[in-house]
């Protein structure tokens, strides 16, 4: 019987990919949907035309560099916590078929321990660099910003490393919040500004990747209640879990109307987010009406991205000033 630091690694002499690919999948850099958040950024400051200036321009760019590292840290810690405490072994194990074992890189024993722990802190280190100079360069720097970017790079750290904060209960909230200060933050450097529909924008963007997280956590549960790890999917029962991810789905939607009907957002904004609810409800009816939580898992990527197109949307057609 084997722990998960002493499972056995391939002939390193045929590897199955390269390391830089091991690198890639450990930072998770295929899974690009917390970086979209530079289009809902830039569609809130490019009109109208001229007033996005090529300085603040620049700055949004290095604080989505700094975003990219600082994630691609977060994910290598999780992935490594994964692996020594043994949850992805089981979680990726041969009784696994739907999960494919390459995707961790430490599971497939493509990369180390170690290595997985240099990457972490180098690319930390440079994510926590490039969100400095993003608030350097910024035309703006109020405070709540500042405390906001400095809050989600420590936090993000230690989500599975250190104090571990996914492994007290803290899960879903974060994977919420790290959207929405993606969001917020360099808008608030960008305009110095904050505004209600901002707001709203950001949480519903965060949703995103918490609704395909909660599925991802449906299909681990054994894995996460194995560890002690406690999500939401861990600590209740199935029909409980179904509710929890219903209820999700329906407030998603429901943010959206509530801010058009209190003059939050414009009021077309609850018609302009129809499609996504529409696949959200799509969503809920594949993994518990149809049993079938990966591939709902699969269409929550599509519904944020959708989700995505439409919130750009509406910041232009606010740009343009239709707004009422």
């Amino acid at each position: 019987m084997t722990s998960g630091t002493d499972v056995a690694r391939p002939d390193t002499a045929v590897r199955p990919e390269s390391k830089v690919r091991s690198y890639a999948r450990l930072g998770k850099l295929d899974v690009y949907d917390y970086y979209l958040s530079f289009l809902v950024v830039l569609s809130a400051l490019v009109l109208p035309v001229g007033a996005l200036d090529a300085g603040t321009a620049v700055m949004v760019l290095v604080y989505l560099l700094g975003a990219v590292f600082t994630i691609v840290a977060m994910v290598a810690f999780d992935d490594l916590t994964g692996y020594r405490d043994g949850s992805d072994i089981r979680n990726y194990g041969p009784d696994a078929p739907t999960r494919k074992k390459l995707r961790k890189p430490l599971v497939a024993g493509t990369l180390t321990p170690r290595e997985a722990l240099l990457f972490g802190w180098i690319t930390a280190a440079v994510g926590g660099v490039l969100w400095v100079a993003a608030v350097a360069l910024a035309p703006h720097r109020p405070m709540w910003t500042i405390v906001t970017i400095a809050a989600t790079f420590v936090v993000s750290l230690q989500y599975s490393y250190g104090v571990k904060l996914s492994y007290h209960g803290f899960q879903e909230v974060f994977l919420v919040a790290l959207g929405a200060s993606l969001v917020l933050s360099p808008l608030g450097l960008a305009t110095g500004a904050f505004s209600g529909f901002l707001l709203v924008q950001s949480v519903l963007f965060g949703l995103g990747p918490l609704m395909f997280g909660v599925y991802s956590n449906t299909n681990d549960v054994e894995g996460d209640r194995s560890v002690g790890r406690p999500t939401v999917a861990s600590l209740v029962s199935p029909r409980g879990n179904a509710v929890f991810i219903g209820a999700l789905s329906a407030a998603e939607y429901l943010i959206a109307l509530v801010a058009s009907a209190t003059g939050i957002a414009p009021w077309w904004f609850a018609v302009l987010m129809l499609p996504a609810a529409v696949l959200r409800a799509r969503q809920f009816q594949l993994g518990f009406g149809k049993g079938d939580i990966m591939r709902a898992r699969k269409l929550g990527f599509a519904v944020h991205r959708v989700t995505v197109v439409l919130l750009v949307a509406a910041n232009l057609l606010v740009g343009l000033g239709i707004a009422v």
